[in-house]
């Protein structure tokens, strides 16, 4: 998506330790008409799955899920980083190595949100060494449910996640792959190869 890899190149930061920072626009400050372009994005890149639940992470792949989600009208489940209260029943869980944050997650679904009946679209902001999907792949598998798709923003194709995740057969599409990064410039992988 050549609006997305402009947007990177007008308005994110690269920081030390290959940290894209891009909180401008899409994980602090959202720009909501722009989401929503994204969003009609992944509804045209995974119109041909029979998607009748989205998933995603808490909290940066929320909104980026519940837009896209308003054009395959479907719900949004996302896994939660903790236990709370307000949390009853069955759940299943994994742990998850967050790449931004360098810590261990472990991540909750209710079992009444996702069933074997449920086709699912990941939907996540960021994908690098591919930790969260694969938990959120990982989760789908305990609900016997089925994998439709991964849907990501920004994906930097410099770390294995990607291609790992390909390999496996996994119909993974991301808005902007990032080859490299610098200081002074953000390299994208032409969406042809």
């Amino acid at each position: 998506m050549k609006e997305l890899e402009e947007k990177i190149r007008r308005e994110g930061q690269v920081r030390p330790g290959n940290i894209l920072k891009v909180d401008s626009f899409l994980n602090h400050q959202m720009d909501i008409d722009f989401i929503n372009e994204m969003g009609k994005e992944f509804k045209r890149l995974f119109s041909d799955r029979p998607i009748n639940k989205i998933l995603t992470i808490e909290a940066s792949g929320i909104g980026i899920a519940c837009i896209t989600a308003q054009y395959f009208h479907v719900p949004v489940v996302f896994a939660k980083k903790s236990y709370s209260i307000n949390l009853d029943g069955s759940l299943y869980s994994t742990k998850i190595q967050s790449f931004t944050h360098n810590r261990v997650y472990d991540v909750i679904v209710s079992k009444k949100y996702l069933t074997p009946n449920d086709h699912v679209l990941i939907i996540d902001d960021f994908l690098a060494n591919g930790c969260a999907v694969n938990g959120l792949i990982e989760l789908i598998g305990e609900a016997g449910a089925t994998l439709e798709g991964v849907g990501i923003c920004i994906e930097k194709g410099f770390q294995d996640g990607g291609s790992k995740l390909r390999a496996s057969g996994v119909n993974l599409h991301s808005l902007a792959i990032i080859d490299s990064m610098s200081d002074n410039d953000v390299i994208f992988r032409s969406q042809d190869e």
